[in-house]
């Protein structure tokens, strides 16, 4: 709940690799360490990457690891006394990240890599393409207008970031000429179908719809870094560190020069 060693511990998450794995939580108030909560079921490896998404609810700290359900621990304080984050141990962490609440100066909260007022952003290994240096958007709400400062170019790589909340049906990103409204890139996860339609719409009316895919990672309930490449033939989407799928420019992509992100997803980042 604070900084200091001896403040009270709101969730302590103790995975142990001692010959009888298992993963402990417990909650510390006033000093004193409440009933521990065994859980006889690692779901780590030794020398292998994890995603780790804890995510506040009225219950509790719901746990998910490599997007399977691990654990809920209840609530034992409550979660507006939760000031800081501690990770101590034999641990290597590449990125954290916080969707809602608040970043100390920052004003909106966003990524955390670095702890308490390092509002920086995270993301996934191998998926850190260049960006265009601009200053980052942290928790902005959704629907998402923006003007693109100045225009799309080749080579710009947009990073977006955020989770899909439960519930969800589909979400929208337009890559769009504000002056005729025409959308240059239409990508559109449609969580429940498991589909992600990709198109364009010029003078009003739509083109051919592209969706084969592998994969659709745009799931209920997790989170996902994207990057989206502009090239001179083509946008390249990465999602997880991993190539999605590439759009073939329809129109001329230099006349884009707005952003739009609608429908069911909450983002925590975005970056030209």
């Amino acid at each position: 709940c604070g900084p200091s060693d001896s403040s009270d511990i709101a969730l302590h998450f103790n995975p142990r690799f001692d010959g009888w794995d298992k993963v402990v939580f417990n909650s510390r108030q006033n000093g004193s360490w409440g009933l521990e909560e065994k859980i006889h079921s690692m779901p780590f490896s030794k020398g292998k990457v994890f995603e780790m998404v804890v995510m506040i609810t009225s219950q509790g700290y719901q746990i998910k690891v490599n997007g399977k359900e691990f654990f809920l621990f209840p609530h034992r304080i409550s979660v507006e006394h939760v000031r800081a984050i501690q990770i101590t141990g034999d641990v290597s962490i590449q990125t954290i990240n916080v969707i809602g609440g608040g970043c100390p100066g920052a004003g909106t909260g966003g990524g955390y890599p670095g702890g308490p007022g390092d509002c920086t952003g995270g993301g996934f290994p191998g998926s850190h393409l260049p960006g265009m240096g601009g200053q980052p958007v942290y928790n902005p709400s959704v629907p998402y207008h923006t003007m693109i400062p100045g225009r799309m170019l080749p080579r710009r790589t947009i990073i977006i970031r955020g989770m899909v909340p439960y519930g969800a049906t589909r979400m929208g990103i337009n890559f769009v000429e504000n002056r005729t409204k025409d959308i240059a890139f239409h990508m559109n996860p449609r969580v429940k179908e498991g589909v992600v339609v990709r198109n364009s719409r010029s003078g009003g009316k739509w083109g051919q719809e592209e969706r084969e895919l592998s994969t659709n990672p745009f799931q209920e309930g997790q989170y996902f870094d994207m990057s989206i490449r502009c090239g001179n033939q083509r946008f390249k989407v990465f999602v997880n560190g991993q190539h999605l799928f590439d759009f073939t420019h329809r129109t001329s992509f230099n006349v884009i020069d707005k952003l739009e992100i609608e429908g069911d997803v909450q983002i925590s980042y975005i970056h030209f």
